[in-house]
């Protein structure tokens, strides 16, 4: 008959912080994720061609009164 002192508790990874949850954890490891992608370029000549778009409602003028 086994008991439940025979498993080993499962190691924690190495990059574990003492007392964060696995819920805790996912979340950290989705945010550096995000973090880690490259972003798009901010300021200059593509701010300016970014807000000299047209309006999306600009090509049906009989939308708005």
């Amino acid at each position: 008959m086994s008991t439940d002192d025979d498993h080993a508790p499962a190691a924690e990874p190495a990059d574990a912080v003492p007392g964060e949850t696995p819920l805790q954890r996912a979340l950290r490891i989705k945010k550096a994720g995000i973090d880690a992608r490259p972003k798009p370029p901010r300021g200059g000549r593509f701010q300016r061609e970014q807000a000299a778009r047209v309006k999306s409602g600009a090509s049906r003028p009989w939308m708005s009164k």
